[in-house]
């Protein structure tokens, strides 16, 4: 089985969906000649002709609003907005079309576009390139939201997206695309080569939409995280020696309330990782979750470690980015509560 960074992965699912349907296309910001500006798309223009993977203007709205109409036509867009930061311009598009287009339709038009976003930081992108916006589109009935932490679940659930009737919005953590990112950013830099899910098959196969995974294994506490605060909160783990239970989500919308909800009622606690703001972000709908379904069974109060409620610094980028030592911190005075 062939290993692979998560930038080559993503590139995988898209040239196996391509290969295997001529209506899907792949169009954004310097995706075709370039390949893109992290290389997902390096190959495919050659490959597939300028026609089915090209470039467009810089016009986020644009390049959405296009995107919608070609799935109304019966295509089957995959667009890349080249950092989430930037997606703010096709907002409207993405909530009062995309995820309204099969409703206001009445089923007779659907829209399958796949919107691929680079998100969140690690990599000092300052402000304007390191914004983790998940929570403004789980809020939008219509839309699911992906976010993988790894190349093989990339691969898999890149091609479950592409191949769904309905509009994804795809979040790929880039600290995460050339390797696993525990949170010790003064550690030298680890690839995807040595780690298990580097491993990806070279043919198609999905990762189904709404379904978690237990990463770790634990009876202490659950963590609930996503993309690059999985392996913090692995890492976390190790180095406190709490007996936690990390769930990588996956998704967040459609979410695997069913994992969640069997974990905590095992370990009577709860914890919530993400990288996002604290305040009104994707953790206080997990904690709500958690509250209403697993009162009775909780013995201390859910803890949110978050981003904190600022734009994201460059200068203090590990003070604002939850790393081992925050969330250790919160792992132990919640074991003490």
């Amino acid at each position: 089985m062939a290993r692979m960074t998560m930038i080559e992965a993503i590139r995988s699912a898209m040239d196996v969906s391509m290969e295997r349907d001529g209506d899907v296309v792949v169009f954004g910001e310097d995706v075709g000649y370039f390949g893109g500006v992290f290389r997902c798309t390096q190959g495919l223009q050659q490959k597939y002709g300028k026609t089915r993977c090209f470039d467009v203007p810089i016009n986020e709205s644009g390049i959405v609003g296009a995107a919608i109409g070609m799935a109304a036509y019966g295509l089957k867009p995959c667009v890349e907005i080249q950092f989430a930061d930037y997606m703010y311009p096709a907002y409207d598009q993405l909530t009062q079309e995309a995820a309204r287009l099969r409703y206001r339709s009445n089923g007779d038009f659907t829209c399958p576009v796949t919107i691929r976003m680079p998100t969140g930081g690690g990599i000092f992108g300052g402000q304007t390139h390191s914004q983790s916006p998940e929570a403004l589109f789980t809020h939008v009935c219509g839309l699911q939201v992906v976010v993988p932490s790894n190349p093989y679940d990339a691969k898999g659930l890149l091609i479950s997206s592409i191949e769904n009737p309905d509009p994804v919005i795809f979040l790929e953590p880039k600290r995460l695309y050339n390797g696993p990112f525990d949170g010790h950013h003064d550690r030298p830099v680890t690839s995807w080569a040595a780690h298990p899910l580097g491993e990806v098959p070279a043919e198609h196969y999905t990762v189904p939409l709404g379904k978690a995974v237990v990463r770790r294994p634990g009876s202490a506490v659950t963590v609930l995280a996503y993309g690059t605060m999985v392996h913090v909160a692995e890492a976390t783990a190790e180095e406190t020696g709490i007996d936690a239970e990390v769930i990588d989500l996956r998704t967040l919308l459609p979410l695997d309330l069913e994992t969640i909800v069997a974990s905590v009622k095992k370990t009577g606690r709860c914890m919530v990782v993400h990288e996002a703001t604290l305040t009104s972000g994707f953790g206080a709908e997990l904690a709500a979750l958690v509250q209403e379904h697993c009162f009775y069974h909780l013995e201390a109060p859910i803890v949110r470690v978050a981003g904190w409620d600022t734009p994201y610094p460059h200068a203090q980028e590990w003070d604002y980015f939850p790393g081992p030592v925050r969330v250790g911190r919160a792992l132990r005075e919640m074991m003490e509560a």
